[in-house]
């Protein structure tokens, strides 16, 4: 497979501004029909005024994995670490400011 993954049609985004960084979940689909998932995580350098971004592949395989550990990831810190905190919070912070 000799093609660029940067070249490939996206057909989804999703952008999730998170306070200093923004997030992106994109869809893309391949030449032979196939899609996957990238995650960005971009975060403005303020030396430069440039971005730092860090992204990740996932492939159509690993999706169940990847959505399972991160379930059970996020789950075990608020269920067992961090029990008292109110996530709820952050999401109602942003539904106001908007």
């Amino acid at each position: 497979m000799g093609e660029s993954n940067y070249d490939n049609e996206e057909v989804f985004s999703k952008k999730v501004r998170a306070g200093k960084r923004t997030y992106f979940f994109d869809v893309k689909a391949t030449k032979g029909d196939d899609y996957y998932v990238t995650i960005t995580e971009s975060k403005k350098r303020y030396e430069d005024g440039g971005y730092v971004k860090h992204k990740i592949f996932l492939y159509k395989e690993d999706f169940n994995k990847f959505s399972e550990a991160f379930t059970e990831t996020v789950n075990y810190v608020k269920s067992d670490l961090m029990p008292e905190y109110d996530f709820d919070e952050f999401t109602r912070r942003n539904t106001e400011s908007d």
